[in-house]
């Protein structure tokens, strides 16, 4: 098992940043793929970026240009740094760990973003 704690969440205005953790304990391989994925209230789960243990990354294109993931192999851990945060931005924040070349997914609890006008 995987467990994922993530911490960092709150409530800024739009055009402000914010910045996510993840710490991951316990079954960690360091290929895992970390990322971080987000739903909104009445919405589905959507990814919003993602990183291999070597580096690379994918954005959702809604945040493209605007959130930088990174990642830490040594720690465990994964961030996500938030700019130009806009209100569609509002939703809580996951974060999560797949199997290398499996469908086994991981998730964190969640932490709530919420970003006013």
């Amino acid at each position: 098992q995987v467990r994922l704690v993530e911490s960092g969440g709150g409530s800024v205005q739009t055009g402000r940043s914010l910045r996510l953790s993840c710490a991951a304990s316990g079954s960690i391989l360091s290929n895992d793929i970390m990322g971080w994925y987000r739903q909104a209230s009445g919405k589905q789960r959507e990814m919003v970026a993602t990183i291999t243990s070597g580096g690379t990354a994918r954005y959702a294109d809604s945040v493209e240009g605007r959130f930088t993931i990174s990642r830490h192999n040594a720690y465990n851990t994964v961030d996500l740094q938030m700019d130009s945060l806009k209100p569609e931005d509002t939703a809580v924040y996951i974060c999560s760990s797949r199997r290398f070349g499996t469908a086994t997914y991981y998730w964190g609890q969640g932490t709530q973003v919420t970003v006013s006008s």
